[in-house]
């Protein structure tokens, strides 16, 4: 399995701490720093900071938002990127939820799976090299009764561009086997991964001629060590809270992906009560609804054995790269933590 990380340039660190976490994380041997965008600062130009102070490590974005740009301007943030990094951008496409897209940039979220595929199409067309003449439900470019001619961009992406889209829902799932390089997911439970993801997924690929071979599924976790069982209980209770607001707070009052996951992998009656609570105001009730289970089932956290095994479960439900976020209360902290992460990933690859 390859390994990566994800950051954010505003979250919570001041910058150079964030770029000095990157730049050390390539030293361990990181694969790939994903860069999140959400509703702080945007990825491509943290991005192209990363890419200048790295020399090996691939760089993408996880990812950016569709409405917030329009296709032809993510086409030329992606080529920009990958020219400027030597070949080294991964370009991350997710459809966000109403909140931000609307909430934030003002801009419908609706019919997101239909946007999402004419995204990319025009993205690959205009990375090719041609004039631009497209006609979709979503978008028609050139705009139709205006003045404007079909045009291609002036530059030329001078290395392949691999597309991975970050999906939850089956609809999303089926999509990124169909067209991506790659899906970028979170919310993973690999004993029920069979049915909530990889049918989907399996489904898009059959429809795309393609097999599990022809796409990296770069699966997502925090991971933590743990000393002993009274750490570890410390460590799960601190992330009941934060999964307490993934399921409740997260999205809309109608649109919660993150909910919808957990319900499809086994705990539809808890991760509707946690909404339900966590509207309502009751964060605490909300936090204390949430199962052991579903915190480690979801993350990397135990003790230095538990979390071997569990990447040996990863890598044999069909996990390539392990994306790793990694705990702790400072940098140096955090460092040492993904570190010795990445060195057992690559203990449990050398292993049958």
């Amino acid at each position: 399995m390859r390994t990566a990380t994800t950051v954010e340039a505003s979250g919570g660190e001041t910058w150079p701490q964030v770029a000095e976490f990157v730049v050390e994380a390539e030293k361990l041997g990181l694969d790939i720093c994903w860069v999140a965008e959400a509703w702080g600062s945007d990825a491509p130009s943290a991005l192209g900071y990363y890419a200048a102070r790295t020399d090996r490590m691939l760089l993408g974005s996880g990812v950016i938002q569709l409405g917030t740009r329009s296709p032809a301007a993510v086409a030329q943030t992606a080529i920009t990127l990958s020219n400027l990094s030597g070949g080294r951008f991964l370009l991350g496409l997710g459809a966000s939820g109403p909140q931000v897209i609307e909430g934030l940039h003002g801009v419908p979220f609706a019919r997101p799976l239909r946007r999402m595929r004419e995204t990319v199409e025009i993205v690959r067309r205009l990375a090719d090299g041609g004039k631009l003449s497209y006609t979709g439900s979503e978008f028609t470019i050139p705009l139709p009764g205006g003045e404007g001619v079909p045009m291609r961009l002036s530059m030329r992406a001078e290395h392949r561009i691999p597309v991975y889209l970050a999906a939850l829902s089956p609809a999303m799932l089926r999509l990124t086997g169909e067209v991506a390089d790659g899906w970028l997911g979170t919310s993973f439970v690999p004993e029920g991964a069979a049915d909530a993801y990889f049918a989907p997924l399996d489904d898009g690929l059959a429809r795309g001629g393609r097999t599990r071979g022809d796409l990296d599924i770069c699966q997502g976790a925090e991971v933590a060590f743990a000393p002993d069982e009274e750490a570890l209980g410390a460590m799960t209770a601190r992330r009941k809270k934060e999964l307490a607001f993934s399921l409740g707070g997260m999205g809309s009052l109608s649109t919660n992906y993150y909910n919808n996951a957990y319900s499809r992998q086994g705990w539809a009656e808890t991760a509707a009560e946690v909404r339900e609570r966590w509207q309502a105001g009751d964060r605490d009730g909300a936090a204390a609804l949430v199962t052991d289970d579903m915190v480690l089932g979801t993350t990397l956290i135990g003790t230095e054995s538990m979390v071997r095994q569990r990447l040996r479960v990863w890598r044999h439900a069909g996990v390539d790269t392990v994306r790793l976020y990694p705990a702790g209360q400072t940098l140096q902290d955090r460092l040492t933590t993904l570190g010795r992460a990445i060195e057992l990933v690559r203990e449990v690859d050398d292993t049958p």
